[in-house]
């Protein structure tokens, strides 16, 4: 649990985003802001999808092992 003037002085609140990151021993808590949330929407969803690349693979791999 984050103490309330912790999150008081950061703005944090019920339902704010905030972005964990490890570094070394430590964890770093960092609010993340709407428009940065807003203005990364969907940047990586421009790529192919995950999902199609495995299923395309495992069809290659599936025709390799057929006789």
């Amino acid at each position: 649990m984050i103490p309330a003037e912790m999150r008081e002085s950061l703005g944090i609140e019920p339902g704010s985003r905030i972005a964990l990151t490890l570094q070394g021993a430590r964890i770093i808590l960092e609010p993340v802001s709407e428009k940065l949330v807003d203005e990364t929407r969907g940047l990586l969803s421009a790529g192919p999808s995950l999902s199609k690349l495995l299923q395309q693979e495992r069809r290659k791999e599936n025709k390799k092992l057929k006789w």
